[in-house]
């Protein structure tokens, strides 16, 4: 009996032993629902598709206490070599307000043997390497480096936040195709939640009590291709808003229009603009020899575009991320991020006695926000608008029915002076922060010609064919401010190998001799003064024809569509470019033939190029202009018909013959 009672105990150790170790080590093994996706079926793709999405969700829970639980699940398979760099787990956290309780990974091979990532293999690294200091953070396993073709990638993320509003997005891909995309929100009782759809017809919720899911299945790639729209705008996604059916609980949560969010932020902002002496007296100081009103703005904004941009964010999680710090912390500092230095811009103007607002944008893209959804989160950037008279006028001066006339201008882009606007922000819907009078409104959008490179051409050829000459270039807008960004940004030898890149890609074996710049900022303008050599320009055939392009050097913004088919809308860029070139003919040749003048107008954009031989010299001319604009894919043929013949036409030679 002794000894029975003994084996017994033994038994029951062991059993417990290893239940205790199934619990330890039960995330060895792959969870359910990424063993379901690796044995299902997967579709046949084209060999450039580097990935699939097998699996896609995301269940989010709100609990009593407001602390929001989000469980997301991935499962991606690897179908070439370049989707190797899929095989990342990612989690995003800020470490005031959330926590990543668990983040986990497996690999499964098609052998059906399986591999673990552990809490040892994670790495925590800062979300922006260009903040002093963030918040916010980044858990993540990198197993680009041990799956091959045929591997299947998965993992599970954990992670706990205090909600900042109790508003969600959720985009159901990327540009790989989906197999299962699903977003699931559960609320306490009496809460109850609506969304929108964007990209796609609207997407319905399965509704439990107060559970909500939304799913959608077999997504296509979404591919890259030329002027395409951002995959925020081609992706299914949807917007969530959720609330308590008392709104007391929610307020400076949830927003009713676009004038509550204006309310919400104008709270945040204006208890910053301060006004001290030092502020004042910098502003007197920078406008003591301003005649105008423009020229007063203009010196204000050139100083704070100066200040060196620093993003320092604490408390982001609770509302700090959209709170300016005040003016004269600013001023002191010398230093400041986008919201810092408009804020101090109108601290410094309010001095002057102009008024000033903020500006919320969306930096990069501006068709990614939505008029539909009032939210503070569409907006990643902030800019001014500067209330002004009738004796100032220019191109971003936009008539507001409530708060008049206003300049648009953003105090952080460094290149682009007060009059102009950077091309990524222009025509976005922003929202002008101004309490009871704000609101959503659309960005000015200046003229193709406001943006123009005039250049010239006086060149030289030989009777062997080589070219030498000079090119003066004349940029205008937000056309100079690439220019400008290359003369501060490149270091000396850097800047001339860039400019000898630019030769080399219109005329081969082209040598750069000498140049000469000068940025003029003040007035949105470079100038640019090139000297060449190209010693094997031309090419002489028969030992009597001489044979030469007249394009000397390329456009910058070179645009080659050569796909037959179109999945996506075209996006059109603004710009304006005019070119004169004057060839001086060797001496014992004249011209035999030219290619025939071209003339395209169309409703995106017209092209023109001319010839003429006078007095021993050949004058070529060309010109185009693109309008900003985003046509169907039924325009593919029209658009990609318009670049073919651009190209066609700056390819053709110019035929000299010898006497």
């Amino acid at each position: 009996m002794r000894t029975k009672t003994r084996n017994t105990k033994l038994i029951v150790a062991g059993i417990l032993i290893l239940a205790i170790s199934g619990i330890i080590f039960a995330d060895d093994v792959p969870p359910p629902w990424m063993t379901q996706a690796a044995r299902g079926g997967t579709p046949t793709y084209d060999k450039d598709v580097p990935a699939v999405v097998l699996h896609n969700e995301q269940q989010v829970s709100l609990s009593v206490d407001g602390k929001l639980v989000t469980v997301e699940n991935m499962a991606v398979k690897v179908l070439s070599r370049e989707g190797r760099g899929h095989a990342v787990a990612r989690a995003y956290y800020l470490v005031s307000s959330g926590k990543v309780r668990e983040i986990t990974a497996w690999i499964i091979r098609p052998d059906g043997t399986t591999k673990y990532y552990d809490k040892r293999t994670v790495l925590d690294v800062i979300a922006d390497n260009d903040d002093v200091y963030n918040e916010g953070r980044v858990k993540l396993i990198d197993a680009t480096g041990d799956v091959e073709v045929g591997y299947v990638f998965g993992y599970t993320v954990v992670s706990e936040d205090t909600p900042l509003f109790y508003q969600d997005t959720w985009g159901f891909q990327g540009r790989l195709p989906t197999l299962v995309s699903r977003y699931s929100l559960s609320l306490p009782m009496g809460w109850i939640a609506s969304s929108i759809t964007f990209n796609a017809d609207d997407i319905k919720p399965r509704v439990n009590g107060t559970s909500y899911t939304w799913e959608m299945r077999d997504l296509q790639r979404i591919p890259p291709e030329p002027m395409s729209p951002s995959v925020a705008n081609l992706s299914p996604r949807i917007v969530v808003n959720y609330a308590p059916d008392s709104k007391t609980q929610s307020v400076g949560k949830v927003f009713a229009d676009w004038a509550d969010v204006s309310r919400w932020a104008t709270a945040m902002h204006d208890p910053a603009v301060i006004m001290d002496d030092n502020i004042a007296g910098k502003a007197r100081d920078l406008t003591a020899n301003a005649r105008t009103e423009f020229e007063k703005i203009r010196a204000i904004g050139s100083y704070v575009q100066s200040l060196q941009y620093i993003s320092i964010d604490i408390g982001v999680g609770h509302g700090n991320g959209y709170r300016p710090r005040s003016s004269s912390l600013v001023m002191s500092r010398g230093y400041g991020d986008c919201k810092d230095k408009a804020n101090l811009m109108r601290a410094m103007l309010r001095a002057l006695k102009i008024d000033a607002y903020p500006i919320a944008i969306y930096s990069g893209d501006p068709t990614f926000v939505r008029e539909q959804w009032a939210s503070p989160q569409q907006f990643n950037h902030c800019i001014i608008a500067v209330k002004v008279s009738d004796e100032t006028t220019g191109p971003t001066i936009i008539t507001h029915a409530k708060l008049g006339r206003l300049l648009i201008f953003d105090a952080t882009d460094p290149y682009t002076p007060v009059g102009d606007l950077p091309d990524y922000l222009q025509g976005s819907l922003a929202l002008i922060i101004a309490g009871d009078h704000g609101g959503l409104t659309k960005m000015p959008v200046t003229p193709p010609e406001t943006d123009l490179l005039e250049r010239k051409i006086d060149a030289v050829i030989s009777d062997t064919g080589e070219v030498k000459g000079t090119i003066t270039e004349r940029a205008n807008g937000q056309t100079s401010t690439i220019f400008r960004r290359e003369l501060r940004e490149y270091s000396a030898a850097d800047y001339r190998k860039t400019i000898e890149g630019w030769l080399t890609r219109g005329s081969s074996g082209a040598q750069l001799l000498n140049f000469t710049s000068n940025d003029r900022a003040a007035e949105a303008g470079f100038d640019l003064d090139v000297d060449f050599a190209a010693p094997r320009y031309g090419q002489i055939m028969q030992g009597r024809l001489l044979v030469f392009k007249p394009v000397v050097v390329g456009r910058r913004n070179d645009i080659y569509l050569t796909e037959a088919k179109r999945l996506n809308p075209i996006e059109m860029d603004s710009f304006a470019f005019k070119e004169t070139a004057v060839f001086t003919l060797p001496a014992g040749f004249t011209v035999d033939e030219t290619p025939d003048p071209v003339k395209l107008e169309t409703p995106f954009g017209n092209y023109s190029t001319s010839y003429e031989v006078k007095a021993g010299k050949l004058h070529f001319a060309r010109s185009m202009l693109t309008r900003r604009s985003v046509l169907g894919v039924d325009k593919y043929g029209a658009v990609k018909e318009f670049f073919t013949k651009i190209r066609d036409a700056e390819q053709s030679p110019v035929v000299l013959v010898r006497k």
